[in-house]
């Protein structure tokens, strides 16, 4: 079975989210199980050195937007037994940022093109293509309106996956009738219209043969009004082809036996070594028995920080010390810059990311605060569990389906947690959370030793995408919208 994974980050080659982290993890879980899967990227200008000096020229040829034919190179690497293709043009991706430029319609209108046509010059016909988020949304909508008659194309089907409902590509409409040809009978309400303008997201939703969520409980959210971005609509009517598949990590990447200060579950006095280390690095008073809380998130509302915010002084008059690591909006940077000269003593705080850190303060950490508002999977919890940090989270999308608040009568759970989006709930769980640590350790380690133990790898929802992939093409018919 050949599987063509389209995508618009990919680890290690680019990152700018969790994306990146599951395209790079899925399809080595996926070869093993013996499918072919590839995996095509946009060549951005910000891919290491290291990289673009391994790839070897497949293919060029001109791809048609609008007007104008733009030049298209196809470009490959191999890692870990996985052929990876790099779509080239320099005009269009050779960027300081992935995302976020006036064009961004036409840049991933010109890739929807250059993946539909490379399958051509390249000769790889997958059996199915895998799509993910809005990037890549316009092209399950060619391959069942455009592309399906063409020699090699009538069989193929396609799954899309949404990581995150609330970024969708919505453009203006010449996008979609002078950018990429499509006839204008599909600018209506029915099919591409959103709200005055086109949709990325929608065409992939009423065109995919099958739409997969990145957690069950996210599968559920967004059917309804609230989670739906005004898209549950077309979900409610596709929700016999939606599946909610969780996440994983890759457990080869983010290894506690494997850090400098090494440790594992039936052991973890590595762990108190790294928060000691941290600490002396950071400027903190070295004290193994202050309990080290930990943030590493994109600073945006999304993450729940408001709720941080609002009881961030309470919080921090407890006998803890704070380490932020993240990026984002400039209301929450500034903050958290504020509380770390108000608590000098007990705060640190790191504007940017750097992935080493990011281990260190893993390692570190004791508690690990994320209290979203809503999160399609989530990554940092179950990395966060990987090293030993308890999760406190929100019960919301990935969230509740990977976290268990531990119950002192069933003496079962896997860190901490709360149901309503409210800032005393968080207070709460988080003072409680603390209790465990400074007056039942032997708890608190049997509560870190549960969440080590557990099984976050890709191994389950690789299988199961298997099976999804291997009941697609069992099918006479592809999804008719």
């Amino acid at each position: 079975m050949k599987v063509l994974f389209v995508v618009s980050e990919c680890v290690p080659f680019i990152k700018s989210g969790g994306l990146a982290d599951v395209a790079g993890a899925l399809p080595k879980e996926l070869r093993s199980l013996g499918t072919d899967v590839r995996v095509i990227l946009p060549k951005y200008g910000g891919i290491p050195h290291e990289f673009r000096s391994k790839m070897k020229k497949k293919r060029e040829f001109f791809v048609s937007i609008g007007w104008r034919n733009q030049y298209c190179g196809i470009e490959e690497i191999v890692e870990s037994g996985v052929t990876y293709y790099f779509v080239d043009n320099e005009y269009y991706f050779n960027r300081d940022q992935l995302y976020g430029y006036f064009d961004d319609g036409e840049r991933f209108a010109f890739f929807t093109r250059s993946v539909l046509e490379g399958m051509n010059v390249l000769d790889f016909y997958p059996d199915v293509v895998h799509c993910h988020d809005w990037h890549t949304g316009m092209v399950p909508f060619l391959l069942r309106t455009e592309y399906q008659d063409r020699p090699g194309y009538s069989f193929m089907r396609s799954v899309f996956t949404i990581h995150n409902l609330q970024f969708q590509g919505v453009f203006p409409k010449p996008v979609m009738t002078d950018l990429l040809g499509i006839h204008d009978k599909y600018f209506h309400s029915d099919y591409l219209e959103f709200y005055g303008n086109i949709n990325f997201m929608k065409a992939a939703l009423i065109s995919s043969d099958y739409v997969t969520t990145v957690s069950p409980t996210y599968k559920e959210e967004i059917l309804t009004p609230y989670y739906g971005e005004k898209l549950h609509g077309i979900l409610n009517q596709r929700s016999n082809q939606l599946l909610g598949i969780l996440n994983g990590i890759d457990d080869s990447v983010y290894n506690p036996e494997e850090g400098e200060f090494p440790f594992f579950s039936g052991n973890i006095q590595g762990k108190m070594k790294a928060k000691l280390h941290l600490q002396k690095q950071l400027g903190l008073e070295e004290n193994e028995r202050i309990p080290l809380v930990a943030i590493i998130s994109r600073l945006t509302n999304q993450k729940g920080l408001e709720l941080i915010r609002a009881v961030f002084h309470e919080m921090i008059q407890e006998e803890v010390q704070f380490v932020l690591l993240g990026t984002g909006d400039w209301e929450f940077e500034q903050f958290f810059r504020e509380m770390q000269s108000q608590y000098s003593s007990k705060v640190r705080v790191q504007i940017g990311f750097n992935e080493d850190l990011a281990k260190q303060i893993y390692s570190a950490s004791d508690l690990f605060l994320m209290p979203s508002k809503f999160e399609p999977c989530g990554l940092g919890q179950l990395i966060a569990m990987r090293y030993g940090a308890l999760p406190l989270v929100r019960e919301t999308g990935g969230l509740n389906d990977t976290v268990e608040s531990y119950n002192e009568e069933t003496k079962t759970g896997n860190g901490f947690s709360f149901k309503n989006f409210n800032a005393h709930d968080l207070l709460y769980t988080y003072k409680r959370a603390l209790t465990y640590y400074h007056e039942n350790p032997e708890t608190w380690n049997h509560i870190v030793r549960t969440a080590m133990n557990k099984d976050y790898s890709w191994a389950q929802s690789a299988f199961k995408y298997n099976q999804l992939y291997a009941d697609l093409v069992s099918r006479s018919e592809s999804h008719v919208f």
